[in-house]
């Protein structure tokens, strides 16, 4: 059942990453991902002062919100994730800002490779807990309606 400050999303919803210049990017909402990814490219550890730091590609060149923009930030953590078709790999973790439900949000993600996936985009458990939202897979685009009657 849900409570007052439950809020209901759809399978699918457009998100802004602000930190980074993307706006209107499709995320899937995947209650049995645990942690949330992100699809990019060109994936690169290095040391910058002395502390651990990745930089990639956000989307791929074909994506129409690609901006050739190449992203620089402090690795969060690097563990091991298991995909969804049951592989392990180990991945680098960084934290930015989303835009989701109007409201600006912390985030963890894991960087990835997704481009034989849907949505570049995977919004897991973790971030969701933070609504707290639930999810309806009957639906997509909830966000989009509560952006038009709050404007």
């Amino acid at each position: 059942m849900k409570t007052e400050k439950q809020k209901i999303v759809g399978r699918v919803e457009e998100v802004d990453l602000p930190t980074w210049d993307f706006f209107g990017l499709d995320a899937k909402i995947d209650t049995g991902a645990f942690t949330s990814s992100l699809h990019c490219h060109h994936i690169e550890p290095f040391t910058k002062n002395g502390e651990k730091w990745v930089s990639f590609y956000l989307l791929d060149p074909d994506h129409k919100a690609y901006n050739e923009q190449k992203i620089e930030m402090p690795i969060h953590d690097r563990r091991e994730v298991k995909s969804s078709n049951g592989e392990t790999e180990y991945r680098y973790f960084v934290q930015t800002k989303i835009r989701f439900y109007n409201n600006l949000y912390d985030i963890e993600f894991s960087l990835t490779n997704r481009s034989g996936m849907k949505y570049p985009l995977l919004i897991g458990r973790k971030f969701l807990r933070k609504g707290p939202f639930i999810t309806d897979v009957t639906k997509k685009y909830i966000t989009n309606e509560i952006k038009t009657k709050e404007s």
